[in-house]
């Protein structure tokens, strides 16, 4: 799939948890609709009274997770502005149950966003073995995470024999299948010489 489709499936999933951090540095979590998904980018609303909003002005950052009836995980996280007043009346053309939340011109308390730039990743637990890739939007790199065998590795199989998802394939050095890894670090707790390392 492309990042497109990634984006597409936050959309149909459409009530998807938006984390953000307050004043005093802790985590604070909702759920927000996603109103619109247009050129890799991603547009909501939020109100100005809301803490949410105020976290959002003073941050500008936010992270998103969304599952699917399907076990499917689409997790974004990046920069975030504020739009001009027009996108507030496209997201409730696009949206039309808004109105019934916020009638007549009560909608105006909202203020559109969008999230143009950052990184996300999809993991897929409805297949065997799993399946999880990264993807990046806006100007931002692909972040790597998860773990490798370095040339230290001396072969005695400990890592491929314990692996959940059976996604090291033997080899000088054995290599991690970075599409089905867990990230569950179990290889990296047992390798004898310490060859495993964090990415």
């Amino acid at each position: 799939m492309k990042t497109k489709d990634y984006f597409k499936i936050l959309r149909e999933i459409k009530d998807v948890s938006f984390a953000t951090v307050d004043e005093d540095g802790h985590p604070q979590v909702r759920i927000i609709d996603v109103m619109i998904i247009e050129n890799k980018k991603l547009y909501f609303v939020t109100a100005r009274g809301k803490d949410f909003y105020k976290q959002l002005e003073e941050k500008q950052e936010v992270a998103i997770t969304g599952v699917n009836k399907k076990y499917q995980t689409v997790r974004l996280n990046g920069k975030v502005k504020k739009l001009e007043k027009g996108w507030v009346d496209r997201v409730f053309d696009e949206n039309l149950s808004m109105n019934n939340v916020y009638p007549g011109k009560s909608r105006y308390i909202l203020e559109a966003f969008c999230l143009y730039e950052g990184h996300g990743e999809f993991f897929d637990l409805s297949v065997s073995p799993i399946f999880r890739e990264s993807f990046s939007f806006g100007n931002c790199e692909i972040e790597k995470k998860g773990f490798i065998i370095s040339e230290e590795c001396i072969g005695c199989n400990s890592c491929a024999k314990d692996c959940p998802q059976q996604c090291i394939t033997k080899g000088s050095p054995y290599v991690i299948n970075q599409l089905n890894c867990l990230h569950c670090g179990l290889c990296f707790e047992r390798c004898p010489v310490k060859a495993i390392k964090r990415i």
